[in-house]
């Protein structure tokens, strides 16, 4: 049971480290990661994110014309 409770901060930084990169990748801005720890809110953010226009992305866009 020690192991759980070492290993279960390990992997929350872990997923907290991930959403930060994958953030900054899309032009967000890496803080909005700590949205994740809050319940409830951390589902509708995802939805959000999932469905909104990425700055990263439309700048890519307008480079290609």
């Amino acid at each position: 049971m020690e192991l759980f409770f070492i290993l279960l901060p390990v992997f929350a930084l872990f997923c907290l480290w991930l959403g930060y990169r994958i953030l900054e990748k899309a032009g967000f801005d890496g803080r909005w990661t700590l949205v994740l720890l809050v319940p409830i809110v951390n589902v509708i953010m995802i939805w959000v994110f999932a469905f909104s226009h990425w700055p990263n992305l439309r700048a890519n866009a307008e480079q290609d014309l």
